[in-house]
Formats: structure tokens, C-alpha cells, sequence
């Protein structure tokens, strides 16, 4: 029998919680291919990166154990790209701690990241996963209702490896079935 699933909670990440997600991430630059970085950010340089997000109104999630407050994941969505254009689109990042894959968190996460971008009007999220192995954030995004939009090969070298990067894409709200309002 398996352990059972603690029970999560998903709030809006605070300053106090950047020691966790730099250990979070950190681990995963070290140890995965998700990040393209190579050496992990400290905590100021991703308290800043939080605040830019916060600061273009876009969410900055983070999961705990809802019985012991411990941080299990988070998530957040960033423009996919600067120029005005894509100011519908979004591109998201979620990152979950070790040994709590598997257990609904990056669901519970992205889930919720989905929700809010829709209600600000977002119409397509874009998923860009580091390396095609990488079976567990696509299962993820799949599950969440992506569909694959491409692959570049070996676009990075990380870890002694070419590193290819797969794109995935979900519409929001209608997508493009209409055009966004005039006031957005």
C-alpha cells in the first residue's frame, strides 16, 4: 500500500518561502534537465524574478502540506514572450519538491495556474520542458489538456548531453475562437 496523498494547499507565494523554492529549484538545476541553467540562482536573484511576475500581475503559486505547512511545489506563469503580440499568451513553470512527484502536487499547481491566467483574460499557455524524456511534465501537461506543438532537438547541452526542448501548448478560455476585447 502506498502512503497516503497529503492534502495540499495552493496560495500565492510570499518572501518567506524563496529559501524553500531556491532549494527546490536548485536541486532541480543540479540534478535535472528541466532548468537550462547550470548553476542554481540564490534566493535574492529568484526573489527578484518572483517580483517581476507579481509585479506584470501574472500568478506565483506555491503547494504545501496543509497539515505541516512544509512547501511541496510551485508554479508560476510568466509572459511567453516580450513583445506586445504575445501579451495573450503565457508560458508556465512548475517545479515540484524532491520526493513528492507523482502525488498531485504539479497537478494541483498547474491546475490552479490555469484557472487564474484564464481569468485574466490569458488565451493560450505554452509549456516548454526541458529534455523529450522528460515523462513526467509532459504526462502533466497532457493530463492538464496540452497538446504537443513541437520539439526542438538538441537545442541545449546540459550535463554532458544534447538536451532537446519539447513545446506544448493549451488554449484558455475560447483560445482563439474570438478576438479579445478592445480594452485588452
Amino acid at each position: 500500500m502506498s502512503d497516503p496523498v497529503p492534502p495540499i494547499s495552493i496560495r500565492p507565494v510570499e518572501a518567506a518561502d524563496m529559501e524553500a523554492i531556491q532549494g527546490i529549484y536548485a536541486h532541480h538545476v543540479v540534478n535535472g534537465l528541466a532548468s537550462f541553467e547550470e548553476t542554481p540562482p540564490d534566493a535574492a536573484e529568484l526573489a527578484r524574478r518572483w517580483r517581476a511576475i507579481a509585479e506584470a500581475g501574472l500568478p506565483y503559486l506555491c503547494a504545501t502540506d496543509a497539515a505541516t505547512g512544509g512547501l511541496l511545489g510551485y508554479a508560476y506563469a510568466g509572459p511567453y514572450r516580450p513583445r506586445s503580440a504575445y501579451r495573450f499568451s503565457v508560458e508556465d513553470s512548475v517545479y515540484v519538491a524532491p520526493g513528492q512527484a507523482g502525488r498531485g502536487v504539479g497537478r494541483a499547481l498547474l491546475s490552479r495556474l490555469i484557472d487564474i491566467c484564464t481569468g485574466l483574460g490569458k488565451r493560450q499557455m505554452i509549456a516548454v520542458i526541458g529534455d523529450s524524456g522528460n515523462a513526467g511534465s509532459i504526462g502533466l501537461h497532457r493530463a492538464c489538456g496540452f497538446a504537443l506543438a513541437g520539439t526542438f532537438r538538441s537545442i541545449g547541452f546540459k550535463h554532458g548531453r544534447w538536451v532537446d526542448s519539447v513545446l506544448m501548448q493549451r488554449p484558455l478560455g475560447p483560445g482563439d475562437e474570438s478576438l479579445p476585447g478592445r480594452d485588452q
